[in-house]
């Protein structure tokens, strides 16, 4: 998944052309985008990798797993904050890098090209830092749905509700919204005595 073999060329996740097309091109990108989100909107955790490369000049794994948590944290605080919870993101995408730059040469998208079978891309999706359960499925979809990935097994780990791997379009994407949101209201409505 560089930006010679996608099969897409933006993601829609954030309505801004070149932060959904960085979605697409860098698989780093699309790794710290799932790790930001949290407590905040679609657009605004996939939209930080794009506001994060022009605040440091690149994404590189390496790089930012190296660098200074504290500088990190005043990248990630500088206003607008790349992130509702800017301390405790930079640390996790500061742990995020690592991984990938210990495990995978910092090369983000050996996560999946590398997996043998569904089976192994989920178990390596959940060693990433800030990848739990509901994100590797997520990311199955994604990567399956969005960057055709074909591996053994696929089918077995793939989510059967939707997920931003069926967001094709700005649309698609409100409508998962609101769909995820009326979900989540239903849930609290359950939960009340």
């Amino acid at each position: 998944m560089t930006a010679t073999t996608s099969p897409v060329e933006r993601l829609p996740y954030t309505g801004d052309d070149e932060a959904d097309r960085l979605l697409a091109t860098d698989p780093l990108a699309l790794l710290i985008g799932f790790a930001l989100d949290q407590q905040v909107s679609v657009q605004k955790a996939f939209s930080g990798p794009a506001e994060l490369k022009r605040r440091i000049g690149h994404l590189d794994a390496s790089f930012i797993a190296a660098a200074d948590p504290a500088e990190l944290e005043r990248v990630f605080r500088r206003r607008p904050a790349l992130h509702r919870y800017p301390a405790a993101m930079a640390a996790r995408v500061r742990a995020l890098c690592a991984f990938v730059a210990d495990e995978y040469d910092g090369s983000a998208e050996r996560i999946w090209i590398d997996a043998t079978d569904g089976r192994d891309l989920r178990k390596r999706l959940l060693a990433v830092p800030s990848i739990g359960e509901m994100k590797a499925s997520t990311l199955t979809a994604v990567l399956a749905k969005r960057f055709l990935l074909q591996l053994p097994g696929l089918d077995a780990v793939m989510p059967k509700h939707p997920t931003l791997g069926d967001v094709d379009s700005a649309d698609a994407l409100a409508s998962y919204q609101a769909a995820k949101k009326a979900y989540k209201a239903a849930m609290r409505a359950a939960d009340r005595p």
